[in-house]
């Protein structure tokens, strides 16, 4: 049993009776315990919340998503979270998309596998205080001791009489209680919904093609727009003549529009801020427009055309980086004649790709501002808005759709922008679309990443020193005080950061998605000088740092870490060689969780294919298995995908590939026929889930390539190689 505060004050929590005094709205503020502040009233009776919970008189229950949804499951975790604590039958659960509202919410966005993770201690805390308050209704209502009842999908019974209200039959008398200066949340053990198997509360909406997404939405009256941007990294738009495109059928007109800022702005990452709208009646009849737009350019700072990977093996071998961490001294290592061995990985730039590219609709008049779409940061796209329209915050509306993908790619809200100054511009309704070639050449990607190990054996094989140099374009994927780190006394990490004008920004575990893949492989090459098996080896590592960690900053537990790499073990039955099949194995730690996954490879005519794919997850308390091992799996597919195919180049700046017959995505037949997911049994706080599946699986994959093949794979992407 856990006794948590409401919140530091009362009047962070709020009960209101719904219209006409038929329901119960219990409401909390998303980072209570940070901040002593109340919030805004809106009317008289209640605070403006965050997310909440509303009851109505026949015991239905709507419990509003307050994160954008992305795949990731939010919308569909977050209120089971709050279902849970207020005991209450999940099929008499409605849950619906909130929109944005800073005054209700707190980091209403979504990014970094941190949603859950923030929002669980308030979650709990909004559902266990709805329960309380209802509890004290009929306690009071059967004149007894709130200890003698007991709840169970939202119907009180009394143990004494046998008794029952169901919460519809309480909600107006509780709204009239005062709120509880602290509440009893559930022990884990008791959890009837968390850690079960929950389906998507738009699943059935999904399949059956109901309007769901931000291609889905649509006003009466809109006009549709999309943009041209230049066609090189480093190229502004020096003129243009549209007189033909505006004598074509439906166009309405084609003008410039410039999101430029004075001082940067990371969610408006964008290369192309000087862009041509083409706006008219229909699709069609705006791509047929834009072909007929004579565009010229001109160049201020072409991306250089040497080739990226050559600058950054030039920055690598003869720049000094920045030592970001250093214990002993492994240079003296190496004096000292221990054997050496160095090993380089690459990664080139690749693209986000969601299925459903860049959109928004924007209706903008001199009142206000209605954006609506799929955003991953709602809140910085208000921002923008309000600075470019000259309009205050308030008078910025934004709505979230749910988003067919992003992967990080819609943290960046350039589009929505676009689509708001378009609808100024032309005073009316837009519905802004970019092609995929639009998406695929505008950006953002990947950084391209280079990443260079040296490590010492000692005589008695032993791992004596280890240094890392990660350089990339533009930014060093280098985490320094993740594993090895901690494990080895001599241990050295360094950063390069090269320029560059290609948009570059966060895709699906960033860094991590590089790293891992690179130090897991050389990893197992370092173990197979050694004469050692690839997880006893890391599992030696582990042993030193449980028992005689090297330094301080280590930013993962061992011992949870050491945890998933025996589970997977275990299950996979690593130490049973099956004839045929080669095997790769890989252990990571990102977004506070923590996976080792087992590859099984073998080889039909001559191609490797993917039998199966084990994999072990700690990521605390799973809050939905269903939706938990959903993404796991789509993580895994992701990662050998993108590590097998993808890859943007560029000629002077200019992408190269613009849609799927150029750019490579895996395909049906590629991924695994099998994968089997496990977690960790635990009682901590759940962590993040959506990203932590896809690093470890490169290195696991090139481990059973090589087995496999007699090739070692150093450069992504490896289908080209094999």
């Amino acid at each position: 049993m856990t006794i948590v505060k409401t919140a530091i004050n009362r009047r962070s929590f709020l009960k209101v009776s719904a219209a006409g005094g038929t329901g119960l709205l219990i409401g909390f503020n998303w980072l209570a315990s940070c901040s002593t502040k109340p919030q805004q009233s809106i009317p008289k009776e209640w605070f403006d919340i965050n997310a909440y919970i509303k009851i109505a008189d026949n015991g239905l229950v709507t419990i509003y998503s307050p994160n954008p949804e992305i795949g990731q499951n939010v919308k569909t975790a977050m209120p089971l979270i709050i279902a849970e604590e207020l005991d209450v039958d999940w099929t008499n659960v409605m849950v619906e998309q909130a929109d944005l509202n800073t005054v209700k919410y707190s980091r209403q966005l979504a990014g970094g596998s941190q949603s859950i993770r923030h929002g669980w201690p308030s979650l709990r805390r909004a559902g266990a205080t709805a329960r309380r308050l209802l509890l004290e209704v009929a306690a009071k209502r059967w004149q007894t001791d709130i200890n003698q009842l007991s709840v169970s999908n939202g119907v009180i019974k009394h143990s004494e009489t046998g008794k029952e209200l169901h919460y519809g039959e309480l909600v107006v008398e509780a709204a009239a209680i005062p709120v509880p200066e602290d509440v009893e949340l559930k022990s884990p053990e008791k959890f009837e919904l968390i850690g079960k198997g929950i389906k998507n509360v738009d699943g059935q909406k999904i399949v059956t093609g109901n309007p769901l997404f931000g291609l889905d939405y649509n006003e009466e009256g809109q006009v549709i727009a999309m943009i041209i941007h230049p066609p090189s990294f480093g190229m502004t738009l020096k003129s243009f003549d549209a007189s033909e495109a505006e004598k074509l059928p439906g166009i309405h007109k084609v003008f410039t529009i410039d999101t430029s800022l004075e001082e940067s702005d990371w969610s408006a990452t964008n290369a192309f801020n000087k862009l041509i709208a083409v706006t008219g009646s229909s699709t069609w009849q705006v791509m047929k427009a834009k072909k007929a737009v004579i565009a010229e350019w001109e160049s201020t700072e072409l991306e250089n055309d040497q080739d990226h990977q050559q600058l950054l093996l030039e920055a690598i071998e003869k720049k000094e980086g920045h030592v970001q961490r250093q214990d002993g001294n492994p240079e003296d290592i190496i004096k000292r004649g221990d054997r050496v061995i160095e090993r380089t990985y690459t990664a080139p730039f690749i693209a986000h790709n969601p299925m459903e590219p860049m959109n928004f609709f924007a209706n903008v008049t001199t009142e206000k501002a209605d954006l609506i779409g799929p955003i991953q940061t709602p809140e910085n796209l208000r921002k923008l808005a309000s600075r470019f329209l000259n309009l205050p915050e308030e008078k910025v509306n934004v709505q979230m759709t749910r988003m067919g993908g992003g992967f990080g790619r819609r943290l960046y809200g350039h589009f929505g922008l676009e689509a708001a100054l378009i609808s100024q511009q032309l005073q009316a309704p837009v519905k802004l679309i970019y092609s995929r070639e639009d998406d695929m050449t505008q950006g953002t990607y990947r950084p391209a990443y280079r990443v260079k190990y040296t490590a010492t054996l000692d005589q008695d094989n032993n791992l004596s020193s280890l240094q890392c140099k990660a350089a990339g374009i533009p930014g060093s994927p280098l985490f320094a005080n993740r594993f090895p780190a901690g494990t080895i006394d001599h241990y050295k990490a360094e950063s390069l950061n090269l320029g560059t004008n290609i948009s570059t920004g966060a895709w699906r575990a960033p860094r991590s998605n590089f790293m891992a893949g690179a130090e897991q492989s050389f990893l197992d090459e370092v173990a197979e000088l050694a004469g050692k098996d690839p997880i006893d080896f890391r599992l030696n590592l582990f042993d030193r740092a449980i028992n005689n960690p090297v330094g301080e900053r280590n930013d993962y537990d061992p011992e949870r870490y050491a945890g998933v790499i025996k589970l997977v073990r275990e299950k996979s039955n690593w130490d049973t060689p099956i004839d045929g099949v080669y095997r790769g194995a890989s252990a990571y730690y990102c977004h506070n969780s923590y996976v080792a996954q087992v590859v099984d490879l073998v080889m039909e005519n001559d191609k490797p294919v993917i039998q199966k794919v084990w994999c072990a997850v700690d990521c605390g308390i799973v809050i939905n298995n269903e939706g938990a091992v959903n993404q796991v799996e789509g993580a895994i597919i992701d990662g050998i995908g993108h590590a097998m195919y993808a890859q943007m180049n560029f000629d002077n700046g200019a992408p190269q590939q613009n849609n799927f017959h150029q750019y490579r995505l895996i395909r049906n037949m590629e991924a695994p026929r099998e994968i089997e997911v496990f977690f960790v049994e635990s009682e901590i706080d759940p962590t993040g889930l959506g990203e932590p599946g896809l690093p470890p699986i490169i290195g696991a994959l090139a481990s059973a390539l090589y087995k496999a093949t007699g090739q070692r794979f150093y450069d992504q992407p490896f289908g080209p190689k094999i």
